[in-house]
């Protein structure tokens, strides 16, 4: 069979399987460019299982750009609370912002608008000018990728960018006229449902395999060539979960982050950056034999925030993973009021100042930043927004 007849039969065979079998999913009710950019910024490394709550509440919450654009950021924020990656939140909230401003609140039908727009890539252009608008542009994921290296046996690395633009050029060529938004949206569900990263479904479920190179040449699990990304580095913090007293009984401290960097403006439960001397202590040493950190903890917080207070015990152990670092935690329960408990165990914790200090610097602490500071209780976990760590950690803390 000649290359425009394998094209032709892909094409055609693949947006035949996808309009019989296709997903019900809340955004494909409609082309409403909103709705198609909101669940293309949510489904971004994410299951597509995990978003469909997220996407009802969010679309419920904020039903149009204008709605989007004009809400508090906090409140976008605790509405994409447990997604993670927050950036997107952000992103796509300044993106609604510069729809408003620049185009009434209406998704431009322009291709290069749209691209302009915050957070908007080559592929989440190229979702929405399809599948809102249907124009014949490719929309080129990993899914994508993994489809056409192993239909078309391409051995290229598929991590570096000249692979992603060839690739996007042959998806082009092979969109059937009219009907650009199913057909990417066809390469997207064979992706995710057949042609799966380690097991591929070619038999019975793949209606291309009859032409599918890799599979007709055993090659369909070592395709795509794709080099390993770095290993996120990993970070040592020690945390402190500090019960109050007085009119703050029954409530605990946290702080909000910085308005910009990683989790900005999110809330957490106060913590410190291990100095790298200090490290290797979680992983060498049991909870009750780092008197040590606990002091430091203490130190830190005493400089954040002139409250006198004393880790008292180990709590739990937990890790968070971002794309780049993987944080290695350690909490511990602690008090307001009088050194007790694992603190005997040290001489004085004023000896591990400068440690504290250095470690505390990451927030360049000021008495200004003393605001960021706040008791809460329970219910306030309803409106502030957290990183999963944290929400696991004192939902636990709080059972």
């Amino acid at each position: 069979m000649e290359r425009q007849e394998v094209n032709e039969f892909f094409s055609t065979e693949l947006l035949a399987w996808y309009r019989q079998i296709k997903r019900d999913l809340p955004w494909r009710m409609n082309r409403d460019p909103y709705r198609v950019w909101v669940s293309e910024i949510m489904l971004q490394q994410t299951r597509v299982d995990t978003v469909i709550p997220y996407y009802n509440t969010f679309m419920n919450k904020f039903p149009t750009v204008k709605a989007l654009a004009e809400a508090p950021e906090t409140e976008v924020l605790k509405c994409w609370e447990g997604l993670g990656y927050y950036s997107r939140a952000r992103n796509l909230q300044a993106g609604a912002r510069e729809v408003t401003e620049r185009y009434d609140g209406i998704v431009p039908d322009d291709k290069a608008s749209v691209a302009g727009l915050k957070g908007v890539g080559p592929y989440t252009t190229g979702a929405i000018m399809s599948i809102a608008f249907n124009r014949p542009e490719p929309a080129v994921d990993g899914n994508v990728m993994r489809v056409l290296s192993r239909y078309f046996c391409l051995e290229d690395d598929i991590a570096k960018p000249s692979t992603r633009v060839s690739i996007e050029k042959l998806a082009a060529s092979l969109i059937p006229e009219g009907a650009a938004g199913d057909f990417n949206q066809a390469l997207m569900e064979l992706g995710a449902l057949v042609c799966t990263p380690k097991s591929p479904g070619c038999l019975p479920s793949c209606p291309v395999m009859e032409h599918c190179t890799a599979r007709l040449e055993g090659k369909e699990h070592e395709l795509p060539v794709k080099t390993k990304a770095k290993p996120p580095r990993p970070e040592f913090r020690a945390a402190a979960i500090v019960a109050g007293s007085g009119e703050h009984a029954g409530k605990v401290l946290v702080r909000q982050r910085p308005a910009t960097g990683l989790l900005a403006q999110m809330w957490e439960l106060p913590h410190l950056l291990l100095p790298k001397d200090k490290a290797g202590w979680l992983a060498e040493h049991a909870p009750k034999e780092q008197g040590e950190l606990a002091a430091m903890i203490g130190q830190m917080l005493e400089e954040d925030t002139g409250l006198l207070i004393r880790p008292r015990s180990w709590f739990t152990d937990a890790d968070h993973i971002f794309s780049h670092i993987h944080w290695k935690m350690r909490f511990y329960l602690a008090d307001l009021g009088e050194a007790s408990g694992m603190l005997e165990e040290v001489a004085s914790a004023a000896e591990y100042a400068g440690i504290a200090a250095e470690a505390a610097s990451e927030y360049n602490v000021t008495d200004k930043l003393a605001s960021h500071y706040r008791w809460i209780g329970l219910e306030d976990m309803e409106t502030l927004p957290f990183p999963n760590l944290f929400l696991r950690i004192l939902k636990q803390y709080w059972e």
